[in-house]
């Protein structure tokens, strides 16, 4: 299967605009990065956020949490399918106190992506915490 570079790296792009949202606490930059009605499974509990509203909601009360955590999620692999405008995107979490840095947890996590008028936006993930 011939896979284009360029959606590899389109999706590595957003990706890291998402952690750098995530490490900033800028809401702003996240809407724009998750699909109308995305997914999302957390890691320990697998409590389901369904929805950007959902979700944005989550990261609003995460960000002004006393003891605020930052994610950083970091792509193993991007897996572009051949038949439909989605890709597959499996890595690594983690996630620290952002006051000391300490870490608090890490897992695997896999996020589906679907391009959506031109820009790749996620579509669902899910998280298992491993440490």
């Amino acid at each position: 299967m011939l896979v284009d570079p360029s959606i590899d790296l389109a999706i590595r792009l957003r990706r890291a605009a998402f952690n750098r949202a995530l490490a900033e606490g800028d809401l702003t930059a996240i809407g724009p990065l998750l699909a109308q009605d995305a997914v999302l499974v957390t890691g320990s509990d697998s409590a389901v956020l369904s929805g950007r509203k959902a979700q944005l909601l989550a990261w609003k009360q995460e960000f002004a949490a006393p003891d605020r955590t930052i994610y950083t999620r970091t792509p193993t692999s991007i897996l572009p399918s051949p038949v439909e405008p989605i890709a597959l995107e499996q890595g690594e979490w983690t996630g620290v106190a952002a006051e000391s840095g300490t870490p608090v947890a890490s897992g695997t996590y896999s996020a589906k992506w679907r391009n959506i008028g031109g820009d790749w936006m996620i579509e669902a993930e899910i998280f298992v915490t491993m440490a």
